[in-house]
């Protein structure tokens, strides 16, 4: 397959697997809304780097008259499109991973909520912290201990 055939191939999958006319933009987006995923899925920041920059070839291609195939695509292009094509439909791409690794970390306790989906996993996205989250609250309470302490001393130190 050309890289445009590639693209239109996986645009179509996007926006039946999503419902969303937008699809391959949809798929990003939905990407975007994900703020743990790359914390929960290998290889994320670049398969949402990679299909940024391959809707934005789509786009000069279809848009602009001196862009063509030859000038702004290599044959890895289309096969890296293929191959996220397969991975959908395989359950191995990174929305399909993200669900999964939300499953496997949800507690019974959660399990027996019913929320929509988007609240869900909007829920379930606040309960991870980035590593420099957790150590910028530890700090702020050691920070706090050692304020206290300090207030205490002088105080003693003054009657």
């Amino acid at each position: 397959m050309s890289f445009i055939d590639s693209y239109k191939h996986l645009e179509k999958l996007c926006g039946e697997v999503l419902n969303d006319d937008r699809r391959v933009s949809a798929y990003i987006d939905e990407m975007l809304n994900k703020p743990y995923g790359s914390y929960l899925v290998k290889g994320w920041d670049d398969d949402l780097k990679k299909l940024k920059h391959y809707r934005w070839v789509r786009n000069k291609i279809a848009h602009e008259p001196d862009c063509t195939e030859q000038n702004m695509c290599e044959p890895n292009d289309y096969r890296w499109l293929d191959n996220f094509y397969s991975r959908i439909m395989n359950g191995t791409d990174p929305l399909s991973l993200y669900s999964q690794a939300i499953k496997t970390r949800r507690s019974p306790k959660s399990a027996q909520k019913t929320p929509t989906e988007h609240s869900k996993y909007k829920q379930q996205d606040t309960a991870y912290k980035k590593p420099s989250q957790k150590f910028a609250g530890c700090m702020a309470f050691s920070v706090g201990i050692l304020i206290i302490a300090a207030a205490i001393i002088l105080i003693s130190i003054s009657l």
